[in-house]
């Protein structure tokens, strides 16, 4: 028997919907789809971010010419959307870690 699709939680407020192409919408909501049904990605599409935490991930949709990074992490019930970003440089911000790892620690206090 099929499990249902995990549901994707944005944090409401926080993370905002990039201007992506209709390409790249299409992309992510793809890549986002075989996440909810459980399968677990890798590279190209998808990277451990382990500086962030546990589970935590980077989603890579490339756009014409911009890189858009989704970071998600995968709980027993759900996928925990932390943040979208243009990624610039080949290292992932330190002010973006920094906010997903307090937006994690923020939803595990308040879903307790």
């Amino acid at each position: 028997m099929r499990q249902p699709a995990k549901p994707l939680v944005w944090l409401h407020g926080e993370v905002k919907t990039p201007p992506f192409s209709q390409s790249a919408k299409i992309d992510a909501g793809f890549l986002l789809r075989r996440l909810q049904s459980g399968e677990s990605l890798s590279l190209p599409h998808s990277r451990p971010m382990p500086d962030i935490g546990p589970r935590c991930h980077e989603l890579r949709i490339n756009d014409k010419s911009v890189a858009w990074r989704i970071i998600y992490r995968i709980d027993a019930d759900l996928i925990l959307i932390l943040e979208v970003f243009e990624k610039k440089t080949q290292k992932t911000p330190k002010r973006i870690i920094d906010i997903c790892r307090q937006r994690a620690k923020r939803f595990d206090t308040d879903c307790k």
